[in-house]
């Protein structure tokens, strides 16, 4: 998104990006939501990580709408918490495979290596075992968590987009996935900045 927006830092995209938001504020009465506290504080956390100043934090706190989403009132239809459900299911059970896969050929690598005598026993353990982790922490992750909702903050982006009839504005292909199964309209965060530019042009003529 930084290069789209002619941008070098994150500092920089984010000032952009939080001034279109600021302008489609004002003129066009769009207001941006962030729900509160959840991902708001990752936000934040991110921001102050990249060394951001506080002036964009500010703008943060003046240009996105804080809001806790209203789980208790939030209606859902059954059949989605039955998808995710299954969906969770199956990707435990992948993962299973995955980890008895791992183990299968870590054993069958260490005994290989020590039949042809190569290396210490704890060579042997710290060599395979670097590489095996590696690869398995990868698929486990693959299997586990793209295309699902992994975390309470992406559950709390389509709660609040449900509770205010809003679109959704994210680059997780989880949230994308069940943005779409929960009827939600879905904007790509790299194109968000455009649509908001091509909005402010209309408004201008």
């Amino acid at each position: 998104m930084r290069k789209s927006l002619n941008a070098s830092t994150i500092t920089e995209s984010a000032e952009k990006i939080l001034d279109l938001i600021a302008k489609s504020r004002i003129y066009l009465d769009i207001s941006c939501h962030i729900p509160y506290p959840s991902v708001y504080n990752e936000l934040i956390g991110f921001l102050k990580r990249e060394g951001c100043p506080e002036e964009i934090i500010i703008k943060v706190d003046t240009w996105l709408v804080k809001k806790t989403p209203n789980r208790y009132e939030i209606k859902l239809p059954a059949e989605i918490l039955y998808e995710y459900i299954r969906d969770l299911r199956e990707r435990i059970n992948k993962g299973m495979r995955l980890s008895e896969s791992a183990m299968y050929e870590t054993a069958e690598e260490i005994y290989n290596l020590t039949i042809k005598g190569e290396g210490g026993k704890r060579e042997l353990i710290n060599s395979v075992l670097s590489k095996t982790v590696n690869t398995f922490r990868n698929k486990y992750r693959n299997a586990l968590r793209t295309g699902t909702l992994d975390s309470a903050p992406d559950l709390d982006v389509l709660l609040l987009a449900k509770e205010l009839d809003a679109a959704v504005v994210a680059s997780d292909e989880g949230i994308e996935k069940w943005a779409q199964r929960l009827g939600l309209r879905f904007v790509k965060a790299k194109d968000f900045p455009f649509i908001l530019k091509e909005y402010l042009s209309v408004y201008k003529k």
